[in-house]
């Protein structure tokens, strides 16, 4: 009788479910801990649901754990997913073969670009797709449309690249592949601040540095969305170990390139780093103590590099983005005064030690 019902059950009755379990995927990431590092992936569950669907069914059962990735191509793809590669005396000439001919394709609009997740399938073979996936290092375009792409590293990056230099034998199979010590399902990180309205940006930041302390005070009446930004990238750490790699005395120091970073110059949060529109204002001035924002030639083109005003400088007025002072800590400034340069490079290194967003 029950089962009568649910046969008679309309089929439009179940999109409501397939739209949540598409919604509750797209919440989600995947964590591939490797040998070499871990990367992250989100899911593209609009593009390739029942991939999606398979990929989080066989991590939560742990298939993937124990495998690698065996075929790479340096700065091309990582190739990994083979349930054969779990077993220690698995014949390398098998390698590759495992894990094939479980689902149906999906091919979409998606491109295979940096960073893309796409599946492995048996050439020529229609519907041959299975639980091995690569990873795309630069953009395939001649793969496009012929795999099932499903997901895209939001972070880990560094570790792909890592991995695509391994040493390989002829057929581009790793002589010793990374190993894939597991695969979890975490929720999705979500982007500090992005929603955060007016008042909650009203904050202050302590930053310690190489020549002392300073609380900078951010203004979202000033550029609300700089200093979202600014906050954001404070409160991941982003900015932790960049450098001061520019000084012109009586004029600014700027910090918070990327590439400056040490130990390491990725960081989690660079899938959040992207240029922000300029709010420019001519009634704010750049006088010492003031926190602006560096951009290129393009006036939307700030992303992560600010400077701090070490003396009065009107012709930056309304030509650069003004978003907090110095309230504390002005002693630093005069520091930077002091230190030796080689033309605008200090002679030794100077950087953030740590910046927090300070408790309200």
């Amino acid at each position: 009788m029950c089962s009568s019902r649910l046969a008679l059950l309309p089929i439009f009755a179940l999109a409501p479910l397939v739209a949540a379990a598409q919604s509750n995927a797209a919440d989600l990431e995947a964590v591939i801990t490797t040998s070499a590092g871990t990367i992250r992936f989100e899911f593209a569950p609009d593009k390739a649901p029942k991939h999606v669907e398979n990929f989080l069914k066989w991590a939560r059962q742990g298939y993937y754990d124990g495998g690698a990735f065996h075929r790479t191509i340096s700065y091309g793809i990582i190739q990994g997913g083979d349930p054969l590669l779990k077993d220690a005396k698995s014949a390398r000439a098998l390698w590759g073969t495992g894990g094939l001919k479980l689902q149906a394709d999906e091919f979409s609009d998606m491109k295979h670009e940096r960073g893309t997740v796409s599946t492995v399938r048996i050439p020529n073979q229609k519907n041959s797709d299975g639980s091995q996936f690569f990873i795309c290092v630069q953009p395939q375009p001649p793969l496009d449309g012929q795999y099932s792409t499903f997901g895209r590293v939001t972070e880990g990056m560094d570790v792909v690249e890592k991995i695509s230099q391994s040493k390989v034998d002829g057929s581009a199979i790793a002589v010793e592949p990374v190993r894939i010590l597991k695969v979890t399902i975490e929720k999705k990180r979500t982007e500090p601040f992005v929603d955060a309205t007016v008042e909650q940006l009203r904050r202050t930041v302590t930053m310690k540095t190489t020549l002392g302390t300073m609380k900078i005070k951010l203004e979202p009446d000033w550029a609300p969305n700089h200093v979202r930004n600014f906050l954001k990238l404070v409160d991941t750490g982003w900015y932790n170990g960049t450098a001061f790699h520019r000084v012109i005395k009586g004029f600014v120091a700027q910090g918070g390139m990327g590439d400056k970073r040490e130990p390491n110059p990725t960081h989690p949060a660079d899938r959040w780093v992207r240029p922000v529109k300029g709010e420019f204002r001519q009634d704010l001035k750049h006088e010492r103590g003031i926190l602006s924002m560096a951009r290129a030639d393009d006036p939307d083109s700030a992303s992560t590099s600010f400077f701090l005003m070490l003396a009065p400088a009107p012709h930056l007025d309304g030509k650069y983005t003004i978003f907090g002072r110095v309230v504390e800590g002005l002693e630093v400034l005069d520091a930077f005064e002091k230190e030796e340069l080689d033309g605008e490079t200090p002679k030794r290194s100077l950087r953030i030690i740590e910046a927090v967003v300070d408790p309200l």
